[in-house]
């Protein structure tokens, strides 16, 4: 028996939705594990993880092939009579090739575009029009040929798969066949009769909802949080008989050792499936302007104009050389479109009145971005490095961070849409997941336990990371576990549970802009109030396939500023926010007493004491308080505040003086990481910024 023989072609993740259990990881693991050497993933209605899913399968030597099992109207998707057109078929589509994989793309975005009735649904009409590229299976017990062979209806069953063969071909159709418990064998016997009537292949599959047989406990909690209802009155199912998930290739051999060619028909299709598909790149859309007709000059001009404006018109050499050298990584990155287009809603947004960040994180660090407007601080000035921002040792999507007033936000956004087209821009979906104060009551509830219990394991949990942790440690919550009965089955489900997606949610602030008709790349769902397109891939997700993502992150404290600047200005006209002095010690004296209620990143209670012991006197000091009051920085408040009032500065090494002398020996900052690297191993920006990622752990390598 060779365990790559046989390959799982209908499973099913935890992006189903609290209908399956899979986590990814631990799915292709286990299939490592078994020695099969590739997977289906086939959520339902979704493809909500298959980029993460592709990556991961590659990453770890399993081939993936990505699916869908679709929900099919049993006439046309257009029809939403609830007295007739509740109920739906289902169909297995796998991707045998780019082809494949864009048709499945549009037919997920058309079934919640056009098809959604409770849940998305094609139907023949599109199946027909977007079949080319795809394999289908009929799905097994929910299948429209199954379901007419449990009805008694053969000659139906027939009709539909010749309807099936008709639109894939007999080589892209499979008649799947699925052994779960005693009954499924009479169904088993009719489906294989009918594919020697009818001369098509079977294929074998166990529709996995669950990695390991005992995860069906879980499986049974996730359908009780999904329906609202309590363990004592769920409803039997076949489902819950232990047998849905991933099975050895021997187990699969030993059931379906009447029929074998079903077992390496799973190869077969596998095999057909393309190896990989032309996922990332860069993938932006070119900026369009009357009367711009070459996109390189007219971003070069804009940066030359700025730099004139910024520092004159003999600027230092120190800032023409590094316009020069970011103009020149920009263009050579492909970037140049990506400035243009950011640079052109900003400006939108001021000719709006519409007010707009100075500029925060690593695209402060461009000296282009504060040419052209896009930000407002003085890379000079403030030593802040390109590299960081911009990487041309590691091609990845520049991402500025952008706030606008909170009242002018979705003005901006409109503006954008309208610019590059409905079909080209959408917002991005984002996932929740069960936390574990959420685990425990919506588990603690499902298994009928005492809402007093309930509140007191949950104002334990809350103090710790993770659940388990809190059971480690806590000593009450080890004497209920040691109790036993429900509340320890509580705890066993909640470690299991925490960090599953439970929902889907809208990411506040991000959209997506794309140089094609989006849905030809991305599937997209729908808002339901008004039709608004909706990413059904990660921010992450759309980073990795190359697409230009954009945070419109609302800030109330810019409405307020703007507020305050029109009232004041009621009384002396010429009163700007932007030409208040940074070195009124007043302002400084009520910092350094606490009284920073209200005040934007001062106000907490940590911060104020932080800022009351430090004292700060210049502007220089409150950058410092903020990027030392953090995890990590933190750990060096007290070297920081003794070494800057003592003057008595030790460095780690002789070499580092100047670059720690501005911050009293202490590292706070990401780019003194950088230039410690640059200094001491000899690496270059862009070389020492990956270590600067590394180290930050936002993204693991």
């Amino acid at each position: 028996m060779n365990p790559s023989n046989f390959v799982h072609l209908h499973v099913h993740s935890e992006y189903s939705l609290l209908s399956a259990t899979c986590r990814i990881e631990e799915l292709i693991q286990r299939v490592k594990e078994m020695g099969q050497t590739a997977i289906a993933l086939t959520d339902y209605g979704n493809l909500y993880s298959a980029v993460s899913f592709y990556d991961t399968a590659r990453k770890m030597g399993i081939k993936p092939i990505i699916g869908c099992e679709c929900y099919l109207a049993k006439d046309s998707r257009h029809h939403k009579d609830p007295n007739i057109d509740s109920e739906n078929y289902q169909v297995v589509l796998l991707c045998e090739n780019y082809e494949g994989y864009q048709n499945l793309a549009r037919l997920v975005t058309l079934s919640n575009q056009e098809g959604f009735f409770n849940v998305p649904r094609i139907d023949s009409e599109l199946l027909r029009k977007y079949h080319k590229g795809l394999i289908c299976l009929s799905s097994g017990i929910n299948g429209e040929i199954e379901q007419q062979l449990l009805s008694g209806n053969y000659q139906g069953a027939k009709i539909a798969v010749l309807r099936y063969v008709n639109i894939f071909g007999r080589e892209s159709f499979f008649l799947e066949l699925q052994i779960h418990s005693s009954p499924d064998w009479k169904l088993f016997n009719t489906l294989c009769r009918l594919a020697k009537e009818t001369g098509i292949q079977t294929v074998a599959t166990n529709n996995v909802h669950y990695v390991q047989r005992e995860d069906v406990n879980l499986l049974k909690i996730q359908h009780c949080i999904r329906n609202n209802q309590t363990i004592d009155k769920l409803k039997q199912s076949d489902l819950f008989s232990g047998e849905w998930y991933l099975k050895t290739t021997e187990e699969m051999e030993r059931i379906f050792s009447s029929i074998l060619e079903a077992i390496s028909n799973t190869k077969i299709i596998a095999n057909r499936c393309a190896e990989s598909f032309p996922f990332g790149g860069i993938r932006l859309p070119r900026f369009v302007r009357n009367g711009i007709t070459d996109n390189n000059s007219y971003f070069r001009q804009l940066c030359y104009e700025g730099m004139i404006k910024r520092y004159g018109e003999f600027p230092a050499k120190e800032i023409t050389e590094r316009l020069e050298h970011e103009m020149k990584v920009i263009n050579a990155m492909g970037f140049v479109d990506y400035f243009l287009i950011v640079s052109d809603f900003i400006r939108y947004a001021r000719s709006q009145d519409i007010p707009v960040g100075p500029g925060r994180g690593s695209g402060a660090g461009s000296l282009c971005a504060y040419c052209m407007g896009i930000t407002q601080i003085d890379p000079i000035e403030r030593q802040l490095i390109f590299e960081r921002f911009l990487n041309p040792e590691r091609k990845n999507m520049p991402d500025f961070d952008l706030d606008f007033c909170a009242e002018g936000r979705q003005k901006v956004k409109d503006y954008v849409i309208n610019r590059y087209g409905s079909e080209h821009v959408a917002e991005i979906i984002a996932f929740d997941t069960l936390k574990p104060k959420s685990a425990v009551r919506d588990i603690g509830r499902a298994l009928n336990i005492p809402e007093e219990i309930r509140h007191e394991i949950i104002a334990i949990v809350s103090e710790y990371h993770d659940i388990q942790t809190a059971v480690n440690s806590n000593e009450k919550l080890q004497k209920y576990y040691q109790g036993g009965g429900n509340v320890q089955y509580l705890l066993d489900m909640a470690v299991k549970s925490q960090g599953i997606v439970k929902n889907t949610s809208i990411h506040a602030a991000g959209v997506v802009i794309a140089p094609m008709v989006l849905s030809e790349y991305v599937p997209l769902r729908f808002k339901q109030k008004d039709d608004t397109p909706v990413t059904e891939y990660t921010m992450n997700d759309l980073d990795r396939m190359g697409l230009l993502k954009i945070d419109f992150l609302g800030l109330k404290n810019l409405t307020y500023i703007r507020d305050t600047e029109r009232s004041v200005q009621k009384h002396h006209p010429d009163f700007s926010v932007d030409r208040i002095p940074l070195d009124d010690m007043e302002v400084y004296q009520m910092i350094a007493s606490g009284d920073t209620t209200g005040v934007f990143q001062l106000e907490s209670a940590g911060m104020r004491g932080f800022l009351m012991r430090l004292k700060p006197q210049n502007m220089e000091d409150i950058i410092a308080a903020l990027a030392l009051y953090r995890p990590g920085p933190m750990d060096a408040i007290s070297t920081y505040i003794h070494n800057r009032k003592s003057g008595n500065i030790t460095y780690p090494h002789p070499m580092l003086k100047d670059i720690l002398s501005t911050t009293y020996g202490c590292i706070i900052y990401q780019e003194q990481v950088m230039q410690i690297f640059q200094k001491m191993a000899g690496y270059s920006l862009g070389q020492a910024d990956i270590v600067r990622r590394n180290m930050s752990k936002k993204k693991v390598e």
